[in-house]
């Protein structure tokens, strides 16, 4: 069973070594790529010296287009492997949960094993900043909410997966919003994921997360907000049309009394705008409805093309 192990890093010169090591150590008959995502230090001297150090398979590749979707959308087009374990650079992932993610992976458990952060007592100590726990409350919840699913962490950096998964998965977006989209797409194909517990570590002296709190958390939520729209849109677009509807009835009400009551209406342009936001709550419904169907023939045409995949061992 080949076993590839991918590491995307930036600017990583800090902890790329320790990463490499510990991960050979643990899987020394696993290849280990080295994702150098256009990194301005010498985070790729280190890794291709460490490597050929260590003799192991694998190697270092540099893929410039920025962004950790893009240098992960590389890995899984050009790495042929039965297993892959995705991991972050910054050497917070213990390499020794290795083993209970690909075990996940190999028994058939799972499409993808995700090492769940929060299930241990150390997180918030190891991660301190406030705002990121907040927000992968919040993503995680609404996704839960979105997709009725039950996850803890779903924007974990450590995750092993099936060749199945990872060769009919279409990576769309460029950065961290990866896992979000992963997690997404799985849901929606239904592809079993399964959580591991695993235990922080921290960042070594030197090394800085490349994470923004904000601009981050907005792309997440934006991605969450483009893909609920793609993949459920009756209930996208049938919340937007009870919104218009509702406005509608609360614009359109006094206008009706008036009707009733005096046989004429003297509210014209309340009356005018009760009729529009009713037009748009119909028109919004109806795109709902055709685009249910689109997104419905879409899951129709991937099962019929993942029962023609042939995902046997690799070569």
């Amino acid at each position: 069973m080949n076993i590839a192990i991918i590491i995307p890093a930036y600017n990583e010169e800090a902890t790329i070594r320790n990463v490499i090591l510990d991960f050979h150590k643990e899987a020394p008959n696993a290849a280990v790529h080295v994702i150098d995502n256009n990194s301005s230090d010498h985070t790729g001297e280190i890794a291709r010296q460490t490597i050929t150090e260590l003799n192991c398979m694998g190697g270092v590749f540099r893929v410039t287009r920025q962004g950790k979707a893009n240098a992960v959308r590389w890995a899984f087009r050009h790495i042929d492997a039965d297993i892959y374990v995705l991991v972050d650079a910054d050497s917070t992932y213990p390499a020794k949960d290795i083993h209970k993610l690909v075990a996940l992976v190999a028994e058939g458990e799972a499409d993808m094993a995700v090492g769940n952060r929060l299930a241990g007592d150390n997180f918030q100590e190891k991660n301190p900043r406030r705002f990121h726990h907040v927000g992968n409350r919040l993503v995680c919840g609404l996704i839960n909410l979105l997709f009725d699913a039950d996850l803890k962490d779903i924007m974990s950096g450590y995750r092993a997966f099936s060749r199945a998964f990872v060769k009919n998965y279409p990576i769309i977006c460029e950065g961290f919003e990866l896992e979000t989209e992963m997690v997404l797409h799985a849901l929606d194909k239904r592809f079993v994921i399964r959580e591991m517990p695993v235990k922080l570590e921290s960042r070594p002296a030197g090394s800085q997360s490349k994470l923004h709190t904000f601009r981050d958390g907005w792309k997440v939520l934006k991605t969450i907000f483009w893909i609920f729209r793609h993949y459920r849109p009756l209930a996208f677009f049938g919340w937007l049309a009870f919104a218009f509807f509702v406005a509608g009835l609360a614009t359109g009400a006094w206008p009706i009394y008036e009707y009733l009551r005096f046989n004429y209406v003297f509210k014209v342009p309340s009356a005018i705008l009760a009729s529009g936001l009713m037009v748009f709550s119909l028109v919004s419904f109806a795109i709902g409805l055709i685009l249910d169907t689109i997104a419905t023939h879409e899951r129709m045409q991937f099962e019929r093309q993942f029962l023609q995949y042939r995902g046997g061992p690799s070569t």
